[in-house]
């Protein structure tokens, strides 16, 4: 039976959010939920390391072609050798994503969700995209993805539980 998997997007640089990324990490692991990055530093490395501390499994979707880009807290990796053309990867083997600040890669990933109908929550207190796709939203087809505001990690978890089908 396949396990519920959870993507976590956001930059490679961002230290600021270690905390948040952190607590998503262990949220997943702790409730038996697959946890898939990119695979790097950032916020894709505190979420892994959350995740691994509670012995959750962690998939690294690596843009490189070797398997050593990865962070340590990665349990399976997946060098694809393609960029960022692993961020359409990244996002459809969620069955709902999480976005914590973001840059442009993160912009990207947001995109692939919306366009492959997939829940995304937005944690809108962390800034960067994950606050200005709330405002702004990519385009107004209905395709079945739908963006989930949220202002604490509390809703974050509560979100989490909601789309997963899963009391918490």
């Amino acid at each position: 039976m396949k396990k519920t998997q959870v993507v976590i997007i956001g930059s490679a640089d961002d230290t600021q959010h270690y905390d948040i990324a952190y607590a998503i990490g262990s949220f997943i692991a702790k409730n038996g939920w697959v946890l898939i990055t990119g695979g790097r530093t950032g916020v894709m490395e505190a979420a892994s390391k959350g995740a691994h501390d509670h012995g959750g499994i962690v998939v690294g979707i690596l843009p490189f072609d070797r398997f050593d880009g990865a962070n340590n807290y990665c349990d399976i990796v997946i060098p694809t050798g393609i960029g960022f053309a692993r961020n359409s990867m990244n996002v459809l083997s969620a069955d709902v994503v999480i976005s914590i600040g973001g840059k442009a890669g993160t912009l990207t990933e947001l995109a692939y969700a919306w366009h492959y109908g997939k829940p995304i929550i937005s944690c809108v207190f962390t800034g960067g995209w994950s606050k200005r796709i709330v405002a702004e939203p990519i385009d107004d087809r209905n395709n079945g993805s739908s963006i989930y505001p949220a202002h604490s990690l509390e809703e974050v978890f509560d979100m989490l539980g909601k789309l997963l089908n899963k009391p918490l």
